[in-house]
């Protein structure tokens, strides 16, 4: 092993002083160990759930990994599952342990996509989820942040109007994700109508600041309500570093001090240190909750987003032809 190289858990670590990425202000030593310290707190996000990882390599633009290479140490946990898509067969790793995400951080992996359901429940997701994404051309970010968090504000009290409660992170990126736990006896569609049922009535709540509208065209500078992380959809986890300068980590903050952080405040290099033993993603994490049957009743009658954009995106095409 060369100077820089050590190794962990029986992983081998290497290259470990090579920069992450061209502005990360971090290098690959630092990914590793930030991962290595919060072990313990992002694997409970990981394990079980399919995950797709976001990887950059020396010389190469960031990719999107989640068929499992061909020389995956056979200690890696998989699971293979049917991609209509690509027409597929896709073997998912399951991080499970710390040697695993030790392994994935030496493969410069980073950014963990793990999925809302778990490799034993393909019929059920554990968690609702609103991924409030600000309006673009917002310059370093701090306005469209700050939409998106007067957006999450509003998601709660459409949550409370609904008699649920949910717990807020930084996407680690330019926006904010509320989760919701659901009991497992609700099904997958019905969770997924109810997210958009809930985009819905937060929409109401503050129709000049947030929109359901998929198109981005029609979001007319609103913040996006995205009620499509659903069913078999991946969300960035809790703790999981960002392909974004300066390298930031999507964060758990409580309610009350979410008008007072920036995404840039949660780093690889800050993070460990501002939770110290702590896991506040498990500590404010509810017990999961039934859905009451006026929003699921309300989901059903709303169209999928993706879907009714798909047939929207074809009718303007063919008023504009005509």
């Amino acid at each position: 092993m060369g100077a820089n190289d050590e190794q962990r858990e029986g992983v081998a670590l290497t290259n470990l002083d090579q920069p992450l990425f061209d502005g990360a202000e971090a290098t690959k030593r630092d990914l590793v160990d930030y991962l290595d310290a919060v072990h313990d707190r992002i694997i409970p996000g990981l394990a079980g759930r399919p995950l797709s990882v976001m990887r950059v390599l020396r010389g190469q633009r960031p990719f999107m990994q989640k068929n499992v290479p061909k020389y995956t140490p056979d200690w890696v946990r998989t699971v293979s599952l049917w991609a209509e898509s690509s027409r597929r067969e896709v073997s998912y790793a399951l991080c499970d342990d710390r040697r695993t995400l030790l392994w994935f951080a030496n493969q410069r992996a980073v950014e963990y996509h793990p999925t809302l359901v778990t490799a034993g429940r393909w019929d059920r997701v554990s968690h609702l989820v609103l991924d409030l994404d600000p309006p673009a051309g917002d310059g370093d970010g701090a306005r469209g942040f700050g939409l998106a968090v007067r957006a999450a504000h509003v998601v709660r009290q459409a949550l409370a109007d609904a008699g649920l409660t949910g717990v807020v992170k930084t996407s680690g990126a330019k926006g904010v994700h509320v989760f919701v736990p659901v009991s497992a006896d609700v099904p997958i569609d019905d969770v997924a109508g109810a997210t958009r049922a809930l985009a819905a009535r937060a929409e109401r709540l503050d129709p000049g600041l947030a929109t359901t509208a998929y198109l981005r065209e029609d979001r007319g500078g609103k913040v996006f309500l995205d009620s499509t992380r659903a069913g078999g959809a991946t969300v960035v986890a809790a703790y999981s570093p960002r392909l974004r300068p300066g390298t930031p980590v999507s964060f758990p903050v409580a309610w009350e001090d979410l008008d007072a952080v920036m995404p840039r405040d949660f780093t690889v290099r800050t993070a460990p240190a501002l939770l110290g033993a702590r896991d506040p993603w498990a500590e404010w994490m509810p017990a999961p909750q039934s859905l009451p049957a006026d929003l699921l009743e309300q989901g059903r009658a709303i169209p999928v987003a993706r879907v009714a954009a798909m047939h929207e995106g074809k009718r303007r095409a063919r008023a504009r032809r005509d």
